[in-house]
């Protein structure tokens, strides 16, 4: 049974989801502030934390810094409907995804179970995938650049692996969001374009100074192999 936390200042709607996702096999704790949400993600094992945007006090966003500042814990936000610019620095801070608010709970939970098959399923793969200085090892779901240890969300650990798989040839948008996101690109959907500017961040350059991963006009992304 999957340990969710959700973090929200609407009580009513927290134990809604509360307990549809208890009756949907969750095992869910809620808070309903964001110094709470805080202490309560990082002094829990939870498999997954849903966060509010919108909260008085400590903000969604100012939760979310402060939990990837200790924790890779999976964290899917609840947004304004139609607010693009909270679910993009979301997921610049480093969550996995959004569902915009109201949402239903078959969706949420939907979304969840989505996110943790992503986050558990091993690779039948026994060894790392080696392309250049980039080396992801799928069963750890672990990557390194040039023997230092890369830290990747699991969102961008998932974008990371599709493209290792298909190294040296390029990736749709879509069929990324299909393989990384668990979900269908839809109109005007930047999400996958946010993760993978976060990554080129943090993993290294090619020897000209380039991105290991290159924009492939209108075919989608790409990693090079060197």
């Amino acid at each position: 049974m999957s340990q969710i936390l959700i973090v929200d200042d609407d009580v009513e709607l927290s134990c809604m989801l509360r307990d549809y996702l208890n009756q949907d096999g969750f095992a869910v704790t809620a808070v309903h502030d964001g110094e709470s949400g805080v202490a309560e993600a990082l002094a829990g094992s939870y498999a997954l934390v849903v966060l509010d945007v919108m909260m008085p006090g400590m903000s969604g966003i100012e939760v979310l810094r402060r939990i990837r500042a200790a924790s890779d814990v999976p964290v899917l936000m609840l947004t304004a409907k139609g607010d693009d610019m909270d679910r993009i620095l979301g997921l610049e801070l480093g969550a996995d995804d959004y569902v915009p608010k109201p949402c239903l709970p078959r969706e949420l939970a939907a979304r969840l179970r989505a996110i943790l098959r992503r986050t558990r399923n091993g690779s039948e793969a026994a060894g790392p995938m080696v392309i250049g200085a980039l080396a992801v090892y799928p069963e750890q779901r672990r990557v390194e650049w040039g023997g230092q240890a890369v830290e990747l969300t699991s969102t961008e650990f998932n974008l990371v692996e599709v493209l290792a798989r298909n190294a040296g040839r390029p990736v749709s948008k879509g069929d990324l969001s299909e393989q990384a996101l668990g979900r269908p690109l839809t109109r005007f959907d930047r999400s996958v374009d946010v993760h993978l500017s976060s990554i080129r961040h943090k993993l290294g350059t090619l020897a000209d100074g380039r991105s290991c991963i290159q924009t492939v006009y209108r075919q989608g992304y790409q990693l090079i192999r060197e």
